[in-house]
């Protein structure tokens, strides 16, 4: 499947029509959305990446094929972003995700060497609370011993079955592992809804 950079959005007027299924990509700042997508669509920098949290302002669509979106949306919890700016941002993103009523699933990306933040159960219940399919992915697993990778991966499960949720995916950007997975989860929800 072919994917194409579509547009950036600050604004609903400037979301592309809804006209076909979407998929959302959430996370904390630098958590490695834009890595990830490139990773999922086989491209080596078409959602831009950066090292410097907070980059990614706006809402960037893009075209896989005909068919679906693939939408790279801000990331939160970035503490050195002004708090009007956050703001501004949190209001952006929950407009984006109440109004868009093509919006399939949200993938939520979890960095594996980081804690299951408030920021991230808040989306969590609220993406349940708008009855969105969240797909949890557990990223960044290269980054770890294959051993502590695994105590921390089993660790985040445990917590979001707590809290209600299934089993997240292990997902690298770098290995490629998880790909396979997360392509049929999304796929999976897709077809659910159509």
């Amino acid at each position: 499947m072919e994917v194409s950079f579509l547009k950036s959005a600050t604004l609903p007027e400037q979301f592309p029509p809804a006209d076909r299924p979407e998929v959302a990509f959430a996370g904390r700042s630098n958590v490695g959305k834009s890595s990830l997508i490139n990773r999922l669509i086989n491209s080596r920098n078409l959602a831009r990446t950066s090292s410097r949290p907070g980059r990614t302002r706006s809402i960037n669509f893009f075209s896989a094929g005909k068919t679906l979106y693939l939408t790279d949306l801000p990331g939160y919890g970035y503490a050195e972003v002004p708090l009007n700016v956050r703001r501004n941002w949190k209001k952006h993103i929950e407009t984006y995700l109440k109004k868009r009523a093509n919006l399939k699933a949200v993938v939520v990306i979890i960095d594996v060497r980081r804690k299951l933040g408030e920021g991230d159960l808040d989306l969590l219940n609220w993406l349940k609370m708008f009855q969105i399919k969240p797909i949890i992915v557990v990223t960044k697993v290269d980054k770890l011993s294959k051993s502590e990778a695994r105590r921390q991966f089993d660790l985040f499960s445990n917590q979001l079955l707590k809290e209600g949720f299934g089993p997240p995916i292990a997902f690298s950007a770098k290995t490629g592992q998880g790909k396979q997975e997360l392509w049929k989860k999304i796929n999976e929800i897709v077809k659910l809804v159509e």
